[in-house]
């Protein structure tokens, strides 16, 4: 079986990155570190760093195991706090969101929470963030879309909101009697994903072929792209919050009857984050 005792010798060594640091910091012999790093080299099967000078550069493998050590020992860290019952502090909320998930509305999710405790925000595809998820790196994942039919049995999804979707733009390009013309003579900035799949059946009803002016499968550049008047952001409102309530941009007054669920997904833990109920609900 794997030796955690030479996981966290390695672990400590990838940090300090210099054999003789971490070992006068462990107060070890140099040559019994480096025997302790030898022997899970020769447990894995690969070599964990190479040599560069002085210094200890880790290898493809090694990147690998420390991306694991981290999460163990982050989750070891985790177990300590929450079995800790008499401590003062709520361990930190880990939360993992799509990339190109709305800021806005995170903020809006996590706002209850902050100040109440740290907040670790990591953002990254759907495949990566439902792994780490399932080995306790995150304790929730933000998403727009519930997990594959596939992976769906080891998460359990929360439907926490429904934001309307809507056309925003410059007040100046919002000077339209009916939707219809609006798609016709507007520039439009437009989303890819599930919204894209929505709206493009309205254009066909409509059989209007509009004019695409760029394309994002990131809202954050679609909301910039908007600020800079490039054309009429297909968007839910929370997207453009800011820009709506400063005057800079319109909401189109035309319902496209179209909506953008968010999910948090999580999986089933005995000692789950204490304040993530109260966010779920």
């Amino acid at each position: 079986m794997l030796n955690y005792h030479h996981l966290r010798y390695f672990h400590a060594v990838a940090h300090e990155g210099h054999l003789t640091r971490t070992a006068e910091r462990l107060n070890l012999s140099q040559s019994a570190l480096s025997a302790q790093i030898k022997a899970l080299e020769e447990r894995l099967g690969h070599p964990l760093f190479d040599r560069v000078g002085r210094q200890l550069r880790l290898t493809e493998v090694g990147r690998i195991v420390l991306d694991h050590a981290d999460r163990i020992f982050a989750t070891g860290s985790e177990l300590e706090a929450v079995l800790a019952h008499g401590i003062a502090d709520v361990p930190p909320l880990r939360v993992g969101a799509l990339s190109t998930l709305s800021r806005n509305f995170q903020l809006q999710f996590l706002r209850p929470v902050l100040g109440a405790c740290e907040v670790i925000l990591k953002s990254g595809q759907a495949e990566g963030l439902l792994e780490m998820l399932g080995a306790l790196g995150v304790d929730v994942v933000l998403a727009t879309e519930p997990p594959r039919s596939g992976e769906a049995t080891a998460f359990t999804t929360h439907s926490i909101a429904a934001q309307r979707v809507a056309l925003h733009g410059a007040p100046s390009r919002m000077a339209h009697d009916t939707l219809s013309s609006l798609l016709s003579s507007e520039p439009l900035i437009l989303p890819t994903g599930t919204i894209r799949v929505g709206f493009d059946s309205l254009l066909a009803r409509l059989d209007i072929t509009p004019t695409i002016a760029a394309e994002a499968d990131d809202v954050a550049m679609v909301r910039l792209l908007a600020r800079e008047n490039v054309g009429v952001a297909l968007a839910p409102d929370v997207v453009l919050a800011d820009e709506i309530a400063s005057g800079m941009l319109q909401t189109a007054p035309f319902d496209l009857d179209l909506t953008e669920t968010f999910y948090a997904i999580t999986v089933p833990r005995s000692f789950p984050h204490p304040l993530l109920a109260g966010l779920l609900a």
